[in-house]
This record gives structure tokens, sequence and C-alpha cells, in this order.
């Protein structure tokens, strides 16, 4: 799909994988994807805090990862909890990655620290919407939604807390199910954001001419 299709085949991409991980499936659930290596850098923490209110009844809630012990086997009760609403896929897949990314309307990065960060510039792609610390990589790539101006490509928090994460995920559910075409307008503005070498070596050339001239 891309930025003039979404709306449709999204919705086919989320059912097909709601099917192959046994989640309930209806395109309506708001779907929230992780994917990440589980270490203490990538927030998880924080997650752990917020999860039971998180997978309320309109939410299911992915993930694909592996790592530290203590977290895989946090995300693998959580799944034995909420069968019906907590997908825990400890593993390694490039394949089931990408069905993820084509799948889930929201990823979530609550990072405590991102220098990079490639994640959130294939979820834009993809039209899945990054919900992200303001750290790093993270806000340098990520613009918050701003419904007066309506500009923005996600949705962000500043400080490393719980409820401040919990916030931006309520807010972005809000969008979703209140105000589609604001949500559709911010989908299709993070697929068209270009963040190719191209346009990199464009901003490099600009500031190389800038310090010859200065």
């Amino acid at each position: 799909y891309n930025s003039k299709n979404f709306k449709s085949q999204k919705a086919i991409n989320k059912t097909k994988l709601q099917e192959q991980l046994g989640l309930p499936v209806d395109k309506n659930k708001y779907m929230i994807a992780i994917i990440s290596r589980l270490t203490d850098q990538k927030g998880l923490d924080l997650v752990n805090y917020a999860i039971e209110r998180i997978v309320d009844e309109f939410t299911q809630f992915v993930l694909i990862g592996t790592g530290d012990s203590r977290y895989e086997n946090m995300f693998r009760h959580y799944q034995w909890k909420y069968p019906d609403r907590v997908s825990a896929n400890i593993l390694y897949s490039d394949d089931l990655a990408h069905k993820l990314y084509a799948a889930a309307d929201t990823m979530l990065m609550p990072s405590l620290f991102e220098p990079c960060g490639l994640t959130q510039l294939i979820s834009l792609r993809y039209g899945t919407v990054p919900i992200v610390r303001e750290t790093g990589g993270l806000k340098d790539t990520v613009e918050p939604y701003n419904v007066f101006s309506g500009t923005g490509t996600g949705f962000s928090f500043a400080n490393y807390n719980g409820d401040e994460m919990l916030n931006a995920i309520n807010y972005s559910k809000k969008v979703y199910y209140d105000d589609r075409a604001e949500w559709d307008k911010l989908v299709k503005r993070g697929m068209e954001k270009d963040f190719s070498w191209s346009s990199s070596a464009k901003q490099y050339e600009g500031m190389y001419n800038w310090m010859i001239n200065w």
C-alpha cells in the first residue's frame, strides 16, 4: 500500500496478522506494536508500569523481541493474563516484523536513550504512527502531533515517566477513534517524510556551502 490507499489496505494486514497470532480478528481494534531488543535502554519498565491500563477492551498489544529474561518473562506473563489483548513473540523474525509494521496502528518507543533509532523511521514509511519519548534520534525524527496547526508525524512525551507515556498513548487513541480524518492526515504526513540519504546529502551540501562562504 501507499499514502493514497493505506486506509483500506492496512486494515487487511491487521486482520491477517490478528488471525496468524490468534488474537480476536477485528479491524477496529487499536493495535500497538513494540519491535525491540528487550533491554533497560528501551523503556520497558515504563511499559510494565502502565500496561494494565494500556490494554483496555479496545486495544491489542503485539511485541516482537528478545533480550533480558526478566522482560521476556514479563511479556509472557501479560500474554498469559490477557490472551485476547497481548501477543508476546519472544523471537527474532524479520518476516513477522514486517507484517507487524504493516498491520499496527502505532509503534511504541519509550526509550531511556536512543542515539538514532531506525524503528521509528521504518514505522513512518509503513504508516504506523510512532509514540516516542523525546530523546536523541527519536526527538529529531518524530514531530509531535499538533491539533491546532494540523502538523506532526507522531506522539511524544518528554520525561522518563510511565504516566506521561500513558497520557501520550491515550491521546493517540482519542485521535484514532474520535477524529479519524485527522488521524489519516497524520499517517499520510509520516509516510511522505523523506529520510533517505538523497535528502540528507542535500542538507550536508547546504551546510558545507554555508561554512565555505561564512
